[in-house]
């Protein structure tokens, strides 16, 4: 009993501390990237193509913290991003212990691996998604109305929208994993590959910031692809695994 209680006090310091060293790491990284906020933020105007539809092709804030607190969200989220390597290097190494050798080398291998997957997830609603998207929107009423597009809304929608197209391209290296650890089968994936199919134009719906369906087969489409992606990673980590035994 006193073992036990030895320990789960070793695990709880030890989360303590990589929680602030990982707390650390990040302030310091939103710190460097407060500096160069101005920049972040144009790079994230830049699929707007200049809001030609929009007076004096710019957003407006329409309170005197607004900028100021989309140009912290916006920096924290950039020190979150430059500091993920940190990160993910500290949750391996907590969860590490609990791990079989085999599973420690296939997280060990997929990690960056990831990282460039979410950048490349990243990078396609940025630039093949989103600026359609923003036209749409901007252009849809413009006849009746005058469009002025708050700083605010528009940095949430990119970053939500980058956000969630950065992990669907996550769906082939999760599931490679699963089936390398024995959680998933090709024969599962291919049985239930209509769902699957009705959950990517479900997701499609939810992460497009329009209603028209173009931009939904969008969304839907590369999902679709990287599910079928997986389900040939999930055969070939199967075959590796029979191979080995």
């Amino acid at each position: 009993m006193i073992e036990k209680e030895l320990s789960l006090n070793q695990h709880l310091s030890e989360l303590r501390s990589r929680l602030t060293w990982s707390a650390i790491v990040v302030a310091i990284a939103t710190a460097v990237a407060f500096i160069f906020h101005q920049d972040i933020l144009r790079v994230l105007m830049e699929p707007a193509r200049g809001f030609v539809s929009v007076p004096y092709e710019k957003p407006v804030y329409t309170s005197l913290t607004e900028f100021i607190g989309i140009a912290m969200k916006a920096s924290l989220l950039v020190g979150v991003f430059i500091s993920t390597p940190f990160l993910l290097w500290q949750f391996v190494r907590f969860v590490s212990p609990g791990l079989k050798r085999q599973e420690k080398r296939y997280l060990y291998s997929l990690m960056p691996i990831s990282l460039v997957v979410f950048a490349c997830g990243a990078a396609f609603g940025y630039y093949v998604l989103f600026p359609p998207a923003v036209t749409f929107l901007i252009n849809f009423g413009s006849g009746v109305a005058t469009p002025l597009i708050r700083i605010g809304s528009y940095v949430n929608l990119m970053v939500s929208l980058l956000f969630w197209m950065g992990l669907m391209f996550e769906i082939p290296v999760v599931l490679f994993f699963l089936s390398k650890v024995g959680v998933v089968t090709p024969n599962f994936l291919s049985r239930n590959r209509r769902w699957a199919v009705v959950l990517a134009f479900v997701l499609g719906a939810i992460i497009t910031p329009t209603f028209d369906p173009i931009n939904q087969v969008f969304v839907a489409l590369p999902i679709i692809l990287l599910f079928e992606l997986g389900v040939i990673l999930v055969k070939i980590g199967v075959r590796s695994n029979r191979n080995r035994d």
